[in-house]
């Protein structure tokens, strides 16, 4: 299984640091480009984990007067989109659907609602993408602050763990293949020899990536 510590790059100085100095680090980054103009927004920096799977872990930043849906589908891209699955985020007591007809069925919301209406500063909140095999993140606002919002890109990513290093349960190579039932019991990561006459089957084994989606459902990345 992935180890629950780990390691990712910061987007500005290339520097690699580990979960926790990462935060303080993007905070007085000496590389992080300084606003050149007057014209600033709002922008919010949001961290997401795996729940569960902590090893897993992006720094975003997006203008406070995005819409949640701009979050879902960024994680939709980045980490969890599969097979067109419904999505909800859970903030405080209320339930945010990315299909209208989900909420209104549940008597909830949608995610028509900006994010500087929804949290605030240190607060926690979830995500859950598939409601049959679900993969849920944990996110937290970060901190707000004026800057300049990049014209190429919704959200930045600021930084983001680097692969965890899965070694092959047979062997210690490294694992490029998961099960997708054995993962469930916390099993079935095999190297490329080893994937060959797993006992489950070839059709059983998805690709070994970067999310905390690895080895659910179709998901390849």
């Amino acid at each position: 299984m992935p180890r629950t510590t780990s390691h990712g790059k910061c987007k500005f100085c290339g520097g690699t640091f580990g979960k926790q100095a990462i935060s303080r680090h993007l905070k007085s980054c000496t590389k992080r480009p300084q606003p050149t103009t007057e014209k600033k927004t709002l922008l919010y920096h949001l961290m997401v984990e795996g729940r569960g799977m902590p090893m897993y872990w992006l720094h975003i930043e997006m203008p406070a007067t995005a819409r949640l849906s701009v979050l879902d589908y960024f994680l939709r891209d980045i980490w969890v989109e599969c097979c067109g699955h419904l999505s909800v985020f859970t903030i405080g007591s209320a339930s945010y659907y990315g299909d209208s007809t989900s909420a209104y069925e549940f008597g909830e919301k949608t995610m028509n609602h900006q994010l500087r209406n929804v949290l605030t500063p240190g607060e926690k909140f979830g995500y859950e993408y598939d409601f049959g095999t679900t993969t849920e993140l944990t996110l937290k606002l970060v901190e707000a602050y004026e800057g300049e919002v990049n014209p190429k890109e919704k959200v930045t990513v600021l930084a983001r763990n680097d692969p965890p290093e899965i070694r092959c349960e047979k062997c210690e190579q490294l694992a490029v293949n998961v099960c997708s039932q054995c993962v469930w019991s916390g099993e079935g990561w095999l190297c490329e020899e080893h994937s060959v006459d797993h006992e489950c089957g070839e059709e059983m084994l998805l690709p070994v990536v970067n999310s905390p989606r690895v080895g659910m459902c179709g998901y390849s990345g």
